[in-house]
């Protein structure tokens, strides 16, 4: 599967952004997904990830309850809605897929090494 990320842009603290990545060649309904970012000098890191199905997603604590995962299976699109962004949001952000997740809990979804398939980065900046 190939993956597009769009969506990014220079945003104003407390504003708003919805990411878009969108899968090609097989649907991408058969993988779990993430997005991870990488901020400047850091390592990259996972921001939220969702299994095949919606009944489990994960969020890492800093942006948990302003951001949301969900995909549109009819679209082959997986979205990363960004609401009250912070100057410290600002990063690359990357969309991924996996064949499978081990388990069934969320410790392998955060893991970047779970993701087989990667999407190009997409900026996000946030102005203060």
């Amino acid at each position: 599967v190939q993956l597009q990320a769009s969506g990014g842009g220079l945003v104003q603290a407390g504003g708003s952004l919805k990411l878009s990545c969108v899968a090609s060649g097989r649907p991408i309904s058969g993988y779990p997904i993430g997005w991870f970012r990488q901020q400047p000098g850091k390592e990259r890191e996972i921001v939220a990830a969702m299994r095949r199905t919606a009944h489990m997603t994960y969020y890492a604590d800093s942006v948990k309850g302003r951001f949301t995962i969900s995909r549109d299976n009819a679209q082959n699109t997986v979205y990363l809605q960004m609401n009250s962004l912070k100057v410290e949001d600002t990063a690359v952000y990357y969309c991924a897929a996996a064949r499978s997740v081990p388990g069934s809990g969320t410790y392998f979804m955060a893991r970047e090494d779970t993701y087989d398939y990667w999407g190009q980065g997409t900026l996000v900046t946030v102005s203060s």
